[in-house]
């Protein structure tokens, strides 16, 4: 009894290999509704990491500029420009550090006077004109504008608070 090979014809094998272009477009058409909900998300998410990481340069640079203010046995002026989204520490006329801040980064100070001050040799935090400091200085973020962080600057120290009521 002869066995019977049970193949297909070519035109069979060739037809059912790969997708249909009804199958790739509903794929497709899913992967695009899914990242329409998810981009949301994300964005926001960008947003909060961002002003976390921007409330931690502000802080790491007034801790620099209270460090370096101690090695150097001199004033160290802290301040920000708003155009160039930039920290600035200057001693005595010399660019000690500058930090760059993202251009989606806003900062709101309160006093909005002060935006300039300096730390001297004790690690003591001041205004430039020598009085005692208490400034708050509010992240936000143009993408996401309800999300704030805040962070105070006193004249022993800077630190973050929870929201903005602190």
């Amino acid at each position: 009894m002869r066995a019977s090979k049970n193949s297909l014809s070519p035109t069979i094998q060739i037809r059912s290999s790969g997708f249909t272009l009804i199958e790739l477009m509903v794929t497709i058409a899913v992967l695009a509704i899914i990242v329409s909900i998810a981009a949301p998300s994300i964005s926001t998410q960008l947003a909060q990491n961002q002003i976390k990481s921007t409330s931690t340069i502000i802080q790491t640079s007034i801790s620099r500029a209270k460090t370096e203010s101690a090695i150097k046995r001199s004033n160290i002026v802290w301040s920000y420009d708003d155009t160039d989204h930039q920290i600035t520490l200057v001693s005595q006329g010399a660019t000690v550090a500058s930090y760059d801040l993202n251009s989606n980064s806003t900062l709101t100070f309160t006093p909005t006077t002060v935006t300039t001050f300096e730390t001297n040799k004790e690690g003591n935090i001041r205004t430039i004109a020598g009085g005692a400091i208490n400034l708050a200085i509010d992240i936000g973020d143009t993408r996401a504008a309800a999300t704030t962080q805040r962070v105070r600057v006193n004249t022993k120290r800077a630190f973050e608070c929870a929201g903005t009521n602190c």
